[in-house]
C-alpha cells in the first residue's frame, strides 16, 4: 500500500487529526542513507511527522523545516516538506549505533540527547516563522507535543512509531497528530484524554495493519470521527545539478579557482538523497565565467 495521509474532523470541529502510514519513505530513506536502525527510526519518526505537518500549510509554495540537534551520537536530523505531502530528510550521523533502551526498544532518545528542536515555516514572507524550544525526551513525539503547545499555542497529542524486521529493513512507519481547538469543550477534552491514554504504542497498533483511517476510528470513534481527505505522501528531492551549480557559484570566484587548479573533477552530493553531481574542469571553469562577466 502507498503511503498517505489521511486529514479528519471530530466532535463537530472541535477537534482536527492527521494520520499516516510512511513505510514505502522511510524505508526509501534507510537505504538511500544507510542509517542504522536506531538512526531510522529516529529519522522515520522525523519525517513522518513533518508529512503531516507539512498538509497542515495551505500555500502550494510553502516549505516547513524540522531540524533537531543533540549532543547524543546521532548529532542530528534535518527533514523539509511541503504542503503536498512531499518530504526529504537526513541524519547528521546516519551510522550512529546504541544499545536498546530498558524497555528493550530503540533507544531514539538516547541517540539524539539533550538538545533543541526548530521549526522553521517559509511561507514567502520577508521572514520565515521560527520556533525553537528544549527537547523534552529526545524521543521527538513528546518533543513535537511540547512544541505544539509551548510557541503554538495548540494542545497536542503527537504519537510517531518506527518498526523494523530483524534484517534492519522498515516494516512499519506511522503516526498521527490529534489537536484540540480553542473552542473545544471539557467534556470533549476529557473524552479524548482518556482514550489517548489508553495507548500503549502507534507501533502496536500499526503491526495490526491498521491503517490511518482505522487508527483515527480507533481513537476518536466515539467522538463522531469524520475522514476530509487523504493525501498521497512520499519521499522526494527536488535536487538537480542545476540547483549544485547554485550552490557552487554562491562559495565565491577564490575557492572555484583553487578547485580548477587542483585539476581535479569536483564531487559535490546532496545531504537529503545522497545523489552524486560531478563537475568537470571545463565545467568549473564556465561557472567561473558567470561569476566574473
Amino acid at each position: 500500500m502507498a503511503d498517505y495521509i489521511v486529514r479528519a474532523s471530530a466532535a463537530e470541529g472541535q477537534i482536527r487529526a492527521f494520520a499516516a502510514t510512511t513505510r514505502e519513505l522511510v524505508e526509501h530513506a534507510r537505504s538511500v542513507h544507510e542509517t542504522s536502525p536506531v538512526a531510522t527510526a529516529a529519522l522515520g519518526r522525523l519525517l513522518t511527522a513533518g508529512a503531516m505537518m507539512g498538509i497542515m500549510m495551505k500555500g502550494d509554495k510553502d516549505i516547513l523545516t524540522l531540524q533537531i540537534k543533540g549532543d547524543g551520537p546521532l548529532r542530528g536530523l534535518t527533514v523539509t516538506t511541503n504542503s503536498k505531502g512531499l518530504v526529504k530528510g537526513y541524519a547528521y550521523n546516519p551510522e550512529a549505533m546504541l544499545p536498546p533502551s530498558p524497555k528493550g526498544k530503540l533507544d531514539v532518545g538516547g541517540a539524539i540527547g539533550n538538545g533543541t528542536l526548530s521549526v522553521i515555516k517559509d511561507m514567502g514572507l520577508k521572514e520565515p516563522y521560527s520556533g525553537q524550544i528544549n527537547l523534552v525526551s529526545g524521543e521527538i513525539a513528546e518533543d513535537l507535543t511540547y512544541y505544539f503547545a509551548a510557541s503554538e499555542q495548540v494542545p497536542s497529542a503527537v504519537a510517531l512509531g518506527v518498526l523494523m524486521n530483524k534484517n534492519n529493513t522498515v516494516k512499519r512507519a506511522g503516526g498521527f497528530i490529534i489537536q484540540l481547538m480553542p473552542f473545544a469543550e471539557e467534556e470533549v477534552i476529557s473524552k479524548l484524554e482518556e482514550k489517548i491514554s489508553e495507548i500503549t504504542a502507534i507501533t502496536h497498533l500499526l503491526d495490526q495493519d491498521m491503517t490511518p483511517e482505522m487508527i483515527l476510528e480507533h481513537i476518536l470513534g466515539d467522538l463522531g470521527v469524520k475522514i476530509l481527505d487523504r493525501t498521497p505522501t512520499a519521499f522526494e528531492c527536488d535536487c538537480s545539478k542545476e540547483r549544485v551549480e547554485k550552490a557552487i557559484i554562491s562559495i565565491g570566484e577564490k575557492d572555484i579557482k583553487e578547485m580548477i587548479e587542483d585539476n581535479e573533477t569536483v564531487e559535490v552530493n546532496c545531504q537529503f538523497c545522497s545523489e552524486h553531481y560531478h563537475f568537470s574542469i571545463d565545467e568549473l571553469k564556465d561557472i567561473l565565467k558567470q561569476i566574473i562577466k
